[in-house]
């Protein structure tokens, strides 16, 4: 009985000193805005190396967040480009989307080509993007746009809903169109239950909570891989997303980003930048 305690009490003391030691990679993307400080997903494996290889090489130095949309995102990245690759030859990565990771404010994603030419939803081989997005009330959250708003002109026809109709015609009229989209969503539940659709999108509790809290770009879930987070510094990747911008949403002022890689235990990690690892990790 003794020998098996002791071997009990060995591997656990193994077990937490192996846990303590791990460590990651600390990403730092500096601008002349500030740093942003990221990790990288380990469930997300080949966008994971792939973006330490590029730092390590140096490639995604002097690149730009070459396209910022404020409320949205900031998307840079590009060493294709700037190594003078023709489009045709931009490598692509499998895809890695996972959904346990979400759009909430701060992820980190691969840019990619649009579902039309690139159906495998693979990913860009260097450019990636921080979401920034908005808070959401829960019942804009949940409506399916797509299909409430044909739904609802549907459903404005029938002659029980001649005020609901006059309304709408008196918001779109006066250009007040975030009050026009609000009284669509308003009205899913009613329409759900008089033309028998489901009109709703699903979400778990905790992406429910991110969303309607923190925020994000709940409508790029499942749609491109996330593979990593920003956990301090998120403040000066808002602030780029304002910038003035011209064409393409590109800014009028280059941001030029500089992204090294380091090791550091995790424990360091968490204590530093508040980051807790999931427990699978």
């Amino acid at each position: 009985m003794s020998t098996l305690k002791n071997l009990l009490i060995s591997t656990f003391f193994f077990t937490s000193f192996a846990c303590s030691g791990q460590k990651d990679y600390l990403v730092t993307i500096t601008t002349e805005k500030g740093e942003i400080k990221a990790i990288l997903f380990d469930d997300t494996p080949e966008h994971k190396s792939n973006f330490i290889k590029l730092a390590e090489d140096g490639r995604f130095d002097s690149t730009e967040f070459h396209r910022v949309m404020k409320n949205f995102m900031v998307q840079g990245g590009d060493v294709f480009s700037k190594e003078g690759l023709p489009p045709a030859e931009w490598p692509t990565i499998e895809a890695e989307i996972k959904p346990n990771h979400y759009h909430r404010k701060g992820m980190i994603a691969a840019a990619r080509q649009g579902a039309g030419v690139n159906p495998m939803k693979r990913s860009n081989g260097s450019q990636f993007y921080i979401a920034i997005g908005k808070v959401y009330m829960e019942e804009e959250l949940k409506a399916d746009l797509e299909k409430l708003q044909p739904a609802f002109m549907q459903y404005v026809q029938l002659g029980s809903q001649e005020a609901l109709r006059n309304e709408y015609t008196r918001l779109y009229k006066a250009g007040q169109f975030d009050s026009l989209t609000m009284l669509v969503i308003s009205k899913r539940e009613e329409i759900e239950h008089s033309l028998n659709l489901n009109l709703s999108k699903e979400f778990t509790p905790e992406q429910i909570t991110a969303y309607t809290t923190i925020g994000g770009t709940p409508h790029l879930d499942k749609e491109y891989s996330v593979f990593g987070e920003v956990i301090s510094g998120l403040e000066i990747a808002e602030e780029i997303s304002k910038v003035a911008t011209g064409s393409r949403d590109k800014p009028l002022v280059p941001i030029y980003m500089k992204v090294k890689v380091e090791k550091m235990s995790r424990k360091k990690i968490e204590k530093d930048y508040g980051y807790a690892y999931p427990k699978s990790n």
